[in-house]
């Protein structure tokens, strides 16, 4: 695994240049966490940061929104509040994960996950380009190469 994820105040570490996995969140059962039904003070995110991804199912998936926040907890209580996100659950259930990423490499995972899935819904907190080193990882469900 990849020093990038976890807690720790360490010396940052290089920046991997393949895609590795976060090791997203998923439910006991393996599936993602739907995001109308998750209950973030039962799942204990209050103290939890890192990278979420929040993302639609139904006959057309799609990306909706990447974040990342020092609280997972506040940042799904503030997704449950956002209509452009809510509204999608009529299209097929709204699904929600994250990995707790190191603080040092959170933004370099939002711009990357913002490139690679360009979501429907901007979140303004998006780091421009150039301004972090990217930190490529893998989407949730995505398969790590052999």
């Amino acid at each position: 695994m990849i020093a990038f994820f976890g807690g720790g105040k360490k010396a940052a570490p290089a920046a991997p240049t393949k895609p590795s996995d976060p090791k997203w969140v998923t439910t006991a059962k393996g599936g993602f966490h739907q995001l109308m039904r998750i209950d973030p003070d039962e799942l204990n995110l209050r103290d939890v940061g890192g990278v979420y991804v929040i993302w639609h199912g139904g006959t057309k998936p799609e990306w909706l929104y990447v974040g990342e926040s020092p609280s997972i907890a506040r940042a799904i209580d503030q997704a449950l509040d956002m209509d452009e996100i809510t509204e999608y659950e009529s299209m097929g259930r709204v699904y929600v994960t994250w990995s707790p990423i190191q603080q040092d490499f959170r933004r370099g995972v939002l711009l990357y996950l913002a490139q690679s899935m360009k979501p429907l819904i901007h979140n303004p907190r998006t780091p421009k380009e150039g301004s972090v080193e990217l930190v490529p990882v893998l989407a949730p469900g995505a398969k790590p190469d052999a």
